[in-house]
């Protein structure tokens, strides 16, 4: 039986640092990451040993023909069962399980002297997941990390390795000072709760190193109040029914119906971030002419050191403060966005959509009938890595477990929330170009519409619920009505083709 989770949520609070102390986390960062390709290498190196046994594939062609039968009776599960115990025995035996490698990287923690045993451990777990998912299929390759790249450490507990005490980090010979405003309760509150381990992040914050503490703490975090003693913001207790888009979302309630734009403020920097990738690709090109063919594309086999000028260098920099700020202000409207619809409704009905399957290239070669050229493969990779659509859902998903809530996603291909028409209970397929429906000979905005929907599903959530929709469709007009009067008289709001409005 799977352990439950207990709830869990982390305070992030900065470090006081000295040169000397930021030298010595430094050091640790740089061994960690040594200790961590170890240890990936070293269970890369176990396993490709595995999996040239007979024995291992012969079982492994025997489940992957168990898998392919459609219809399993009990006999096959007990047989996938038996075979699943002789697979899981044959990585142990070979050392390919994750207490393997805590056991592998523990030699090594004695001769480097500065990193405890919690703390080798968790480094060990974290290469681990990655040939975890290598293993069982979840990703193509394992990578190893470059100089510089490995940016948190953290321990099992508070007792031992990296711990807090009395508002100071101690780790590793250091007693380093965390930043606590005094007027600040909500981190004063939020201390009072378990700490359950803590982690060292380090950033880059234009061009410098910060340090943070991330305390994970048990329970859940505290409401915000204001000065006077007042609950911020408090959740509503109606049904939200949401319509995802890629760079976009429609929302309906029964206050409010809106089409808004996810995280508006990162175009901005998406186009400062092209401009630096095409100087960057520049100075590559024009210090490494060795490694590129006549035709632009990066030759093939050629091995030759890549050269890097000190203004390639410069730029790399200004790239990845840009990527840091973009991260953080999608982040925070995100959480803005996230935290508007809970004060709406709690309960919060979602279209499931596969981002990470509309990110992908096209796999099929076609040709285009009109102009009998090869089309795109490109499909919606940018707008998904600018907007991250599923990040704000992950967000909404851990604001409402606070409360013992979560996301309702609805049937997809039963609901069919595009295509349904609940005056005439039939379902009619239109192009995506269509912005518009009309629905008992009244106008409405298609995405706007299908979040309605949403929001008056059945509880089996494979159908909405017609006489809900009857009851709510006049004030959904309503409200719909002022939406797009705010967005045509709004200047400063962007609008999309997906709209339709002009």
């Amino acid at each position: 039986m799977k352990r439950k989770k207990n709830p869990t949520y982390i305070l992030e609070l900065k470090l006081n640092t000295e040169i000397y102390e930021e030298d010595v986390l430094n050091k640790s960062f740089e061994i960690s990451r040594k200790m961590y390709n170890a240890v990936l290498g070293e269970g890369l190196k176990r396993y490709n040993h595995l999996k040239r046994t007979r024995k291992y594939k012969s079982l492994l062609n025997e489940l992957i023909k168990i898998n392919k039968d459609i219809k399993l009776n009990k006999k096959l599960k007990r047989k996938r069962t038996e075979i699943n115990k002789k697979l899981n025995q044959l990585r142990k035996d070979y050392g390919v399980t994750e207490y393997s490698l805590h056991d592998f990287i523990a030699p090594m923690k004695r001769y480097f002297k500065v990193i405890d045993i919690n703390t080798a451990q968790k480094i060990a777990t974290r290469a681990w997941l990655a040939l975890e998912k290598y293993i069982f299929g979840d990703g193509k390759k394992v990578y190893f990390k470059k100089y510089g790249e490995l940016h948190s450490l953290e321990g099992k507990n508070n007792t031992s390795g990296i711990r807090y005490r009395d508002n100071h980090l101690m780790w590793n010979g250091l007693d380093l000072e965390v930043n606590i405003r005094h007027n600040d309760e909500y981190v004063k509150e939020a201390l009072n709760d378990r700490i359950k381990y803590c982690r060292i992040v380090r950033k880059i914050i234009k061009g410098k190193y910060k340090y943070y503490l991330q305390l994970v703490l048990s329970g859940f975090p505290p409401v915000k109040k204001s000065k006077e003693g007042k609950v911020i913001r408090k959740f509503g207790e109606s049904k939200v029914g949401i319509d995802p888009s890629l760079r976009s979302i429609a929302y309906v309630s029964d206050r409010e119906v809106k089409l808004e734009e996810l995280a508006p403020s990162v175009d901005t920097i998406d186009k400062e971030i092209r401009v630096i990738q095409r100087r960057l690709d520049r100075s590559k090109r024009s210090t490494n002419p060795n490694k590129y063919n006549e035709d632009g594309t990066i030759k093939k086999g050629n091995k030759d050191k890549w050269i890097k000028s000190n203004n390639y260098m410069r730029n790399l920099f200004i790239l990845k403060e840009l990527n840091r700020k973009l991260n953080e202000i999608r982040k925070i409207e995100h959480n803005r966005l996230a935290n508007h619809i809970l004060t709406l409704g709690s309960d919060v009905f979602v279209e499931k959509t596969d981002f990470k399957a509309l990110a992908k290239r096209v796999k099929e070669t076609n040709i285009s009938e009109k102009t009998g050229r090869f089309k795109r493969k490109k499909r919606f990779g940018k707008s998904i890595g600018s907007k991250a659509p599923s990040k704000f859902f992950n967000i909404l998903e851990r604001k409402l477990n606070y409360i013992g809530k979560e996301i309702k996603y609805i049937d997809t291909w039963k609901f069919k929330a595009s295509q349904y028409n609940h005056y005439t209970d039939d379902y009619k397929k239109v192009s995506l170009s269509t912005r518009w429906k009309s629905i008992n000979n009244k106008r409405v905005q298609r995405d706007l519409y299908s979040a309605f929907l949403i929001m008056n599903s059945k509880d089996n959530l494979k159908e909405a619920d017609r006489n809900k929709c009857n009851k709510n469709f006049e004030r959904f007009l309503n409200l719909q009505d002022e939406e797009i009067k705010r967005l045509k008289n709004t200047n400063n709001i962007k609008l999309f083709s997906s709209f339709g409005i002009e």
